[in-house]
Order: C-alpha cells, then structure tokens, then sequence
C-alpha cells in the first residue's frame, strides 16, 4: 500500500501540481490527437511548458519585488495580523494531511473530466497548483471537522470536482466578454472577486471609456507603453512607501526592508532609495514577463485543446490561471492592483474597528501578491463592463472580498487558524468557510450537508451555461451603444494600434470599443459563415 500513497505523492508533487508540465503533456496529448507531425508536436509542447514557466518566473520577480514593500507598508502604517500567502498555508498542512491532499487531488481530477464530458459544464480546469491549493483546503477543514479519511477523500474528492468545471462557468460570460470567444475560461479561485467586479462594472460605468482609451498629452505618450506605465507607477509607490517608514522606524529597521526575499540590506540612505527605484523597474519587468508567457502559451494550447476536445471532452473549454486575461487590458491591470490593494486597507480598517471586537475575527493585512493577481484580473473584468470606473469600483470589491473572507474561513481551521497565514483567494474563503461550518455537523449528517452544498455549486453552474453562457448574453453589452463599432480612435492611436475588428469603409479606417481589443498570440473568434449562395 505505501508504493499506492508514494505514486499518488508523485503524480501530485511533481506532475498535477506543476502547471507547466500539465500544460506541456495537454499540449502534446492535443495536437497527437489532431495528427501533427511529431517534431510539431514535440515543439507545441516545449513552447506551451516554456510559456508556463515565464509566467512562473514573471511571478516569482513579483513576489521579490513585493517582499520589502509588503515590510516597508506594514511598518508605515503599524497594522499587524494574518497574510495570506496559499503557498505558506499549504507547505504547513502537507505535512500533516499530504497522503490524503493527494489521493483527493486525483480523484477530484478525475471527477471533474466526467463532469465535463457528461454535463454542459464543458470547462477542463488546467491550473494545477490551484487544484492542489483547493484539495488541501479541503482536506483541511474535512478533517478538522473529524471526519474519516476515507470520507474526507471522497466527499472531498466530489466537491473538488464541482468547483473545477462549475467555478468557469460562472465567469464566462464575463470573460467571454474579455477575450471574444469561447475559447479560454478563467481558472483561478479568485472567481467571485472577478463576477463581482464585472457585476459593479455594469453597474457604475456605462459611460466611462476603457482603461485602454486612455488620452494623454504628448509629453506623457510614452505612458502607453504598459510597460513603462507599470514600472513608472510602482516606482512612485515603492519611494513613497520606503520614505514613510524611513521617517517612522528610522534607519536601521528600514535599511534592513530590503534584506526580505533573498536581498541585501541598504547601507546608506543613498543607496536605500536607489533599491527603492530598482525594486520598481524589477516590478515592471516581471510584469511583462508574465504577459510574454501568457502570449506564448496562448499560441500554442488553443489549437492544441482542439484535439482534445474531439476525443475526450467534446466542446471542451481550457479553464487557466488569471494572467491569462491581462494582455487583454494591461492598463487595468494596474488599476486593478492599486484599487484591490486600496479595498484592502478599507477592509482591515473594518475588520479592527468594527468586526473584530464584535466577532472576534482575525485582522487580515492585505498581500501584495493575492492583490496583484487577483486584483489586476478584476480590473480586466471590471473594465470589459465599466470602463476605467468599472475597473478601479470593481478591483475595490475585490480587494474588500480577499480581506473579509480570509478572516472567515480561519474560524475553521482549527489549529492552523493560528498560523499566522491563511488561503487568499476569494473562493477559498467563502467555498472553505461554507463546508467547513457544514462538516462541523458530524457524521452522515455532514456528508450530507456537504453534498447538498456540491449539488447546489453544481446545479447553479449547469443554470448559468444553459440559461446564460449558451444564450450568448453579454454583460456590458450596454456599453456597446456609447462607444459602437465604428467610432472613431482615439486621437493619440497609431496604426499599429488597430484591433483585428477595425474595418475599412467608405469613411475610413474605423474602431470599435464594443469589446477590448486582443493581444498578439491570443485565440480569435472563427470566421463568420459565407453568404448563402444567390444562385438559382
């Protein structure tokens, strides 16, 4: 029985769990399945794994980037509490539940491809390190609860199942809002952070232009590289920050900011800004190194998933990880982050003046990290809906989300609800919170109450597809009659600027703002059928 548990470790540690070679083997499995030549097949895989892994690399120069400004906020301003950090949270529970996260992981896997192929959730989940994420959480607060191994596997294996093909059903019609087509859904557990800011979207900017649109002078054109944009931005944001805790720690703390992350300390206040500024082109660049990786990727699994989807799962949609949407709308991006990060100190100003004392909830500092992430991608959602207002009200929700929610699920940890770090995504809050109060029933009693949560998740998703996502309804679609197809670009665009929708009539080249224009590399709606044909 211990090689069963030691390949079960090994599928899930060093395969599932590894979005790049998952990427790498759907990508090969895909295109053998459509007959390409080996070396093709081969290639695809090698630049889909590749792309995965510029992604990782952008994310880890983010997470360096951020280790000291997390240091510098958290010393300006005095707050001290929980950081949730998913990666932290689920280094502690492997090691007390690693044999169960494993055969739950597969299971769950396993579930979700039958669900995809039987349902109309037709969404195969390839995000692999949030499927690990949300199998430990779930096996966290199953057996927290004391339910039986054997139960906790295979309850949680079920519920692991729903959430991979329902959670991308709920975003889609606003990420199909994003992209223009069916064929990428959104793969992340922030997904109630992004529907709620495509929701606050529709509610609050119908007349905002995009964040895309926007009209600088000409002495600020440059900041229409998003690039530049990014860096500029976060270097402001690093000196202010590095600034403010200089003047209230005093040099030695503050010089030390920069020892976090595997970095080294200033040794002068010269040398202390300089960091500062240095920190904030880091940001930059691995901002775009996560959008070159997206571009990669995209090039390669979309038509490799046509493969699949004949043989496996009919129809099937790739659901991956939330930067797939920022080439979409890199400007909101940043938006997103400020605003998401702005909702998080709004809500720990919450949580210590009001809900605290009243609950007993723990205080939630707001990541830098979760607050990128997710909050850059609920700018994207916010502004497919609303415009630059849409992004920034939207984000804000987010932000508030990711910060009330964590403070909820640690109620249900137990013992790891005192490890100063928690789950930071919105669907790990309040899917976590939900079965863990109904594990606490005990018994036949809680699995039934577990499943009964399953069913609804799952019912509600097939509601959605059918009633909504196969409809082809369109949130923002609103927006559509301010800004047409057809209106003029703006006055600072280029050519180079024109989206594969412009057209070119009797009146000239012309733009449309219905949607948000696609990035290079990204899938493109298929051609419009030809004309009937007007012969006898």
């Amino acid at each position: 029985m211990d090689w069963l548990v030691a390949l079960a470790k090994f599928l899930v540690n060093e395969i599932l769990s590894q979005p790049a070679y998952l990427i790498g083997l759907i990508t090969a499995a895909g295109l053998l399945a459509l007959r390409k030549p080996a070396g093709q097949v081969v290639a695809g895989a090698i630049k889909s794994t590749l792309g995965f892994l510029l992604i990782g690399a952008g994310a880890g120069l983010v997470v360096k980037s951020l280790g000291p400004l997390g240091e510098m906020i958290q010393g300006a301003t005095g707050a001290h509490g929980v950081i949730p950090t998913n990666e932290a949270i689920v280094g502690i529970a492997q090691g007390r539940y690693g044999a169960r996260v494993a055969w739950l992981m597969i299971l769950g896997f396993g579930v979700s491809l039958l669900l995809a192929r039987f349902t109309p959730l037709r969404y195969v989940f390839l995000t692999g390190h949030h499927m690990l994420f949300m199998a430990t959480l779930l096996t966290m607060v199953l057996a927290t609860a004391g339910l039986p191994s054997a139960a906790v596997v295979i309850v949680g294996g079920v519920l692991l199942g729903i959430m991979l093909v329902s959670m991308p059903a709920f975003a889609h019609p606003w990420t199909r809002r994003i992209t223009g087509n069916d064929s990428v859904a959104m793969g992340h557990f922030g997904t109630a952070g992004y529907v709620a800011a495509g929701a606050a979207g529709q509610l609050v900017g119908r007349r905002s232009r995009g964040t895309e649109d926007m009209k600088l002078p000409e002495g600020l054109r440059f900041l229409r590289d998003s690039m530049v944009a990014t860096a500029l931005s976060m270097v402001l944001i690093y000196v202010l920050m590095a600034v403010g805790y200089l003047a209230k720690a005093g040099r030695a703390p503050a010089f030390k900011a920069f020892a976090a992350e595997g970095g080294t300390a200033a040794h002068g206040i010269g040398d202390y800004l300089m960091q500062a500024v240095m920190q904030g082109l880091q940001f930059g660049i691995a901002v775009a190194v996560i959008l070159f990786g997206v571009r990669t990727i995209l090039g390669e699994l979309v038509p490799a998933f046509q493969g699949i989807a004949r043989k496996a799962v009919p129809g099937a949609v790739p659901a991956l990880d939330a930067p797939i949407v920022f080439p979409y709308a890199q400007n909101a991006v940043l938006v997103g982050f400020v605003a998401s990060f702005v909702g998080g100190l709004v809500g720990l100003g919450v949580l210590s003046a009001l809900l605290g004392p009243a609950f007993g909830l723990s205080l939630v500092l707001p990541g830098l990290v979760p607050h990128f992430f997710t909050g850059g991608a609920a700018g994207v959602y916010g502004n497919a809906t609303g415009g630059r207002r849409g992004a920034a009200v939207g984000a804000f929700l987010n932000g508030l989300l990711i910060t009330f929610l964590p403070a909820l699920l640690l109620e249900v940890l137990g013992a790891f609800g005192k490890e100063n770090t928690t789950f930071g995504d919105a669907d790990f809050g309040w899917f976590g919170a939900l079965t863990g109060n109904a594990a606490k029933a005990g018994g036949a009693g809680g699995v039934l109450l577990l499943l009964l949560i399953g069913a609804l998740v799952l019912g509600g998703a097939v509601l959605v597809q059918k009633r909504v996502v196969e409809r082809g309804w369109s949130p923002g679609a609103h927006r559509d009659a301010d800004f047409p197809q057809g209106g003029p670009p703006p006055e600072d665009a280029s050519p180079d600027d024109a989206s594969p929708d412009d057209t070119a009539g009797a009146a000239g080249p012309t733009r449309s703002y219905g949607r948000i224009a696609p990035p290079p590399g990204a899938p493109t709606p298929p051609p419009p059928p030809p004309p009937p044909s007007r012969e006898a």
